[in-house]
């Protein structure tokens, strides 16, 4: 037995947590134990003809950072073990990911149906950035998924959603809106950051292409920007990478190498946040002064079911709706969303999410803004909205702060 080859030297067959502390390392003939970074653009060739091979794609080495880097390879790499994807691009932001992974996926004459809770940014890709080069969309609501086969198209080319939602934590149901989508030969895009590739597989239920944030819980540390996409060979290696190359939305080596650094403990933090934030959901949906409390693995959401089918937790993102001065949860009043918000002390106000700080946001007044007062109620965004996304703080000190600041209003 001597010889026997241990199972776990193939990363394939360690667990998450493990994964993430040694997936995809390519360490140098240095024998680092933290990965090299690798700040250089350009690379040397052995000869002409090796650079030759190169470009032509026969030699796997690398040419430009523009879109290939030893930094990238080991961030990409340990993102597909995690996700479960055969081959991954980084990109510099999270919009970089979601208007690369669309835009990659279509051409001029081409039709996309959204889910029309989305982030500000993606919707304005979806609604306004693809009929500028003639592409056409349809917005409608997520929850059920028969309004995805009645938006469908001869010339529907992609499908692409958010789940949970953002801000108001609303589900698709993933495998529904894949079988609806390859049906017609269209491919499903499903923008992941709330759920983490911890807690939700969407590859695994039909989906194509994942894009992240890896601004958010990637980093989970406030320190830099960048985004991933993630699904098959011939899609990544395709298109995606081809508009990579040629327009240039490319994470920088540095912000590389902190995403994967940032992996390393992205399991322990984020079972941390999701242990409060559940704590918090419960707390806050037996609260007189809280009208509602959206959590996917809460009861009194209304696709529970659907969360508890499709997540393995709840995740650290909530939302509530602050009960009016009318106090009867009438009207749509900000002046208590504001008032709770500025009360709390331990909980900053801010507009990203995933981070080792609680942040709490009104997303009608900021990163949901640019909507019509019509597409932001029809997206369940009240001004009684606040959205929190609960950081790595005792669980305890996140609930006695809500306590006072409630008891301000």
């Amino acid at each position: 037995m001597a010889n026997a080859k241990n199972p776990l030297a193939d990363p394939k067959n360690q667990r998450a947590a493990t994964q993430l502390v040694h997936g995809g390392t390519n360490r140098s003939q240095h024998g680092e134990t933290s990965e090299a970074l690798y700040l250089n653009s350009g690379f040397i060739y052995d000869s002409s003809a090796a650079a030759e091979a190169r470009f032509m794609g026969e030699d796997d080495g690398h040419i430009y950072s523009r879109f290939s880097n030893p930094s990238y390879d080991m961030f990409q790499d340990r993102m597909c073990l995690l996700e479960g994807a055969e081959a991954a691009r980084a990109t510099a932001t999270g919009m970089a990911a979601v208007t690369t992974a669309v835009m990659s996926q279509v051409r001029a004459g081409d039709h996309v149906v959204a889910s029309r809770a989305l982030f500000g940014g993606c919707r304005f890709v979806v609604e306004d950035y693809l009929p500028r080069w003639g592409v056409q969309s349809t917005i409608i609501d997520g929850r059920d998924p028969e309004n995805f086969a009645r938006a469908m198209k001869p010339n529907t080319k992609a499908i692409f959603i958010e789940t949970p939602t953002n801000p108001t934590l609303e589900l698709v149901d993933i495998k529904a809106v894949a079988e609806i989508a390859h049906a017609h030969g269209a491919v499903l895009i499903v923008d992941n950051v709330f759920a983490t590739p911890l807690y939700q597989k969407p590859l695994a239920l039909g989906a194509d292409l994942v894009t992240y944030s890896a601004t958010k819980h990637i980093d989970g540390q406030g320190r830099c920007m960048g985004g991933v996409i993630l699904g098959s060979k011939e899609l990544i290696e395709a298109d995606v990478h081809t508009i990579i190359r040629q327009t240039g939305p490319t994470i920088s080596p540095f912000n590389a190498w902190v995403l994967l650094k940032g992996l390393e403990t992205l399991a322990l933090r984020v079972e941390k946040m999701t242990a409060s934030a559940a704590a918090l959901a419960d707390f806050l949906a037996d609260h007189p002064k809280i009208e509602k409390v959206f959590y996917p693995h809460h009861k009194s959401h209304p696709q529970y079911e659907l969360g508890m089918r499709q997540m393995s937790a709840g995740s650290t993102m909530l939302a509530m709706e602050v009960k009016s001065n009318a106090g009867d949860g009438s009207g749509d009043n900000q002046e208590n969303a504001f008032k709770l918000a500025d009360a709390l002390s331990v909980i900053k106000i801010s507009n990203n999410l995933g981070d080792a700080k609680s942040i709490i946001t009104h997303p009608a007044t900021t990163t949901h803004q640019r909507f019509s007062e019509e597409e932001r109620l029809e997206a369940g965004i009240n001004r009684k909205l606040l959205r929190l996304s609960v950081g790595l703080e005792d669980g305890q000190d996140l609930i006695d702060d809500f306590a006072f600041a409630l008891d301000q209003i």
